[in-house]
């Protein structure tokens, strides 16, 4: 009886949540420029809003005139002295967190997170699952155990101010109502060795009743392989009652199949977009591509056509001058202290009622040593479409520039773990390239004009990117392996892993 009770609850909340859900879906353009006001106005007497005439703002233009897009390096200044429990500086207050993050530039990153953006992270994650509940009209899931794949809840304190991974944070937030269901122990949560991490979650979550699993693909599928090699089962075999994987933090659709194989039976999936900076969208609808862009949740966007980033004159969107099918550069303005904060994520449109986003990329992460510019986006889609022409089934990859060949022509370098490889290895080859070509122009120029070669595939050893990432210390957790670099600082450390 408490379990149908439960369920009724969760299904009539979320239904409720999902009807109040409309009206920031047909407010976005409105409650944006509304926002960035009222937090410039929230924000008038601190250092950073003193030192820009937060005062004087009273439009969005405003706002651009007086600040500059910058990244954490402009921040960081701010950020130091927020760092020594200085307030009033960017935000004002001291910051109830710092989500601390990799840097490759900048070392460790401190994302100030306030009292006020705090709970837009948990509502984000929770608001996804009530779409999911209306939606699908199911809440059987509420009754089962959950588990989520995250990084040690364990905390420091920088000046008072508790100090950790997000996915930490988060987990001293997960509602009371989950508690009791939530696993794996807080003992195995806070282990920092990730192999020995997820054995013990085998462990714990083997013989339960798994509902809902929670976590980004690559770690998902470790979890996933150690379950069928220690039970010689599928997935949906070891848990029949599991109904739903939460997943975020990377394109889930190049980790699709792999993940099909694995599971052995139908589980929903509900892709997020998480950040350190703020939960910005998931998806609503599961009959179609896109995530919902969340306008109301305390951060205002900006967006710069993905070909001006980086200029001084780059033109900076809002959302009502957006166009479809366009990568932008995704810039935040958040109720943390974040200002016209560049995040480094790609993004392009694919629905304006309500805006609906794809990820398609990193600022960083691209391949363009000839001029080409091809980003994350375009090799996800082109090895998509190679593997329904040619089917195999690949663990992961890097694409990284080849300049100086010992013979030939230049050429892209595909470095791939094939899980399972294509019936005819080099037709494969051939479909990759031709699909590449397709959407990257300039590529497809640079192979006609014979100033380069047409790729070239080498074939890793099987476990090569859990053995890189274990290598840099970048094993579990939100860490992720560019897909992509314009360098071959990764690529020269997969060579070793060769076949």
């Amino acid at each position: 009886m408490l379990n149908f009770l439960k369920k009724k609850a969760a299904l009539l909340w979320s239904k409720k949540h999902v009807r109040d859900a409309e009206e920031f879906k047909n407010n976005a353009e409105r409650d944006q420029e509304d926002l960035l006001l009222s937090l410039t106005d929230a924000a008038k007497k601190t250092l950073f809003g003193r030192e820009h005439d937060f005062e004087n703002i009273r439009s969005v233009k405003d706002f651009q005139e007086r600040v500059k897009v910058g990244d954490y390096e402009m921040l960081k200044p701010y950020i130091e002295r927020v760092k020594k429990g200085q307030a009033n500086i960017l935000w004002t207050d001291v910051p109830e967190y710092f989500a601390k993050t990799s840097g490759t530039t900048s070392g460790s990153k401190y994302i100030p997170i306030s009292k006020e953006g705090m709970p837009f992270q948990v509502k984000g994650a929770q608001s996804a699952l009530f779409h999911y509940i209306a939606k699908k009209n199911n809440s059987d899931f509420v009754n089962g155990k959950m588990i989520f794949l995250q990084g040690s809840p364990e905390l420091e304190e920088v000046f008072g101010i508790k100090t950790g991974r997000l996915s930490g944070i988060v987990a001293h937030h997960i509602p009371q109502y989950l508690q009791k269901n939530r696993l794996p122990s807080w003992e195995t949560n806070m282990m920092e060795d990730w192999e020995a991490k997820v054995d013990k979650i085998v462990e714990e979550t083997e013989k339960e009743n798994m509902t809902l699993i929670s976590g980004i693909p690559p770690w998902l599928i470790m979890y996933f392989e150690k379950l069928t090699e220690k039970h010689g089962k599928k997935i949906k075999q070891i848990f029949p009652n599991l109904q739903l994987i939460v997943t975020g933090g990377v394109n889930y659709e190049p980790y699709r199949d792999k993940m099909e194989e694995l599971l052995g039976g139908a589980v929903d999936i509900v892709q997020t977009f998480p950040a350190s900076e703020g939960f910005f969208a998931f998806q609503d609808d599961y009959t179609k591509d896109g995530l919902l862009l969340l306008t109301n949740h305390g951060i205002f966007y900006e967006f710069i056509p993905l070909e001006e980033y980086g200029k001084p004159d780059a033109k900076r969107l809002t959302l009502k001058e957006v166009e479809l099918n366009k990568d932008y550069a995704l810039i935040l303005t958040t109720n943390s202290g974040l200002w016209a904060y560049s995040i480094g994520d790609v993004v392009r449109f694919i629905g304006k009622n309500p805006y609906r986003i794809l990820v398609s990329g990193r600022t960083k992460h691209f391949t363009s040593a000839f001029g080409e510019h091809v980003i994350a986006f375009e090799v996800e889609e082109a090895i998509k479409a190679a593997l329904e022409k040619h089917p195999a089934q690949i663990t992961e990859f890097h694409l990284a520039p080849q300049v100086n060949p010992s013979e030939g022509l230049p050429h892209h370098e595909w470095f791939i773990e094939f899980e399972k490889e294509p019936e005819n290895p080099e037709l494969f080859k051939q479909e990759l390239d031709d699909q590449l070509r397709k959407r990257n122009t300039y590529y497809n120029d640079l192979i006609s004009g014979n100033i380069l070669q047409k790729l070239h595939i080498a074939k890793l050893q099987k476990n090569a990117f859990q053995e890189y990432a274990k290598s840099q210390g970048k094993l579990g957790g939100q860490n992720k392996i560019p897909r992509l670099a314009n360098d071959r600082k990764i690529a020269d450390l997969l060579e070793k892993y060769k076949l």
